[in-house]
């Protein structure tokens, strides 16, 4: 097979050894990572100072309702990726001087999806570890037939007889977690208890349209484009198997940048803003990997 040559790649990767391909795959990943992700940090603190300046916009009469709404809705679906890019330390690992922060970004915005960060942290790791395996990968439940079928099942999951919530307590028990089960249980009392004491204080239509309707359709994008869309179909398991690359009707931005997914499995310490260019240049080695590249 051919492949075009870059600073990296030769020109033929033919006879190359599967440990040759693995040497240059590595050697392209640590040109696209170390550096410090300033995106994401300005990203997760510009987010969360947004989100919180609409309450007394909104309550103050600076800004009608359904601006807010807006606002709001596009607050909570760029809340996941900046703590994402937390949970797999590539702002600072653990020892680092910046360890601190890596850490505060992860707890200063997860919990406007109502989550904690330590879980969203333990349940990621086990789905890298078992993607697409039906009995341990946390969220295999975002596995679906169709994008109108997900965008369903994103639904029904969030109800009481939800199988997915079942599926992150085994993951929290898997790994000597349980105690994480009740902080999850404080988040959503929490949050109840927020958007009740809002209602009763007259401040009902404010707590539905700025947290509890932005937060449930956040989380319908959130599960569909980072976890159905660049796993579907989710039939097959291992290293070049378990994602793919795809072409996103709403491009890369609207997508969150999960066409290049695929990079992000084989290497995640990469910063989400570096994939697409280490996709295209590691490209020719994932086409010699037989990985699923769709239409990019």
């Amino acid at each position: 097979m051919n492949a075009p040559v870059t600073d990296i790649l030769p020109a033929d990767l033919t006879d190359l050894s599967d440990s040759q391909l693995m040497k240059l795959e590595r050697k392209i990943a640590l040109k696209h990572s170390g550096m410090f992700p300033w995106l994401m940090v300005m990203w997760a603190f510009g987010n969360l100072i947004c989100w919180l300046a609409l309450w007394p916009l909104v309550l103050f009469d600076y800004i009608p309702l359904w601006l807010g709404f807006l606002i709001a809705t596009i607050n909570m679906s760029l809340v996941y990726l900046p703590t994402h890019d937390a949970q797999h330390d590539i702002i600072a690992r653990p020892g680092q001087k910046l360890r601190w922060l890596n850490e505060l970004v992860g707890h200063a915005t997860s919990w406007m999806i109502v989550f904690p960060f330590q879980v969203l942290r333990v349940t990621h790791m086990d789905h890298h570890r078992h993607a697409n395996d039906p009995e341990l990968d946390p969220d295999y439940t975002s596995h679906a037939a169709g994008p109108w079928t997900a965008l369903w099942s994103t639904i029904q999951e969030r109800q009481p007889k939800g199988q997915r919530q079942h599926d992150y307590l085994g993951s929290l028990d898997r790994n000597g977690r349980q105690d994480l089960i009740l902080l999850s249980i404080a988040y959503k009392l929490a949050f109840l208890a927020i958007l009740f004491a809002l209602a009763w204080s007259g401040y009902a239509l404010e707590a539905f349209f700025l947290w509890w309707l932005p937060y449930h359709i956040a989380l319908s994008y959130l599960v569909f484009f980072l976890s159905w869309a660049p796993h579907h179909p989710g039939t097959k398991q291992g290293r070049y198997q378990d994602t793919r690359s795809w072409k996103s009707a709403v491009g890369n931005i609207g997508s969150m940048g999960m066409q290049f997914h695929v990079v992000h499995h084989l290497h995640p310490y990469i910063p989400l803003d570096r994939t697409p260019a280490a996709y295209r240049e590691m490209r020719p080695l994932l086409v010699a990997r037989g990985c699923d590249l769709g239409e990019n």
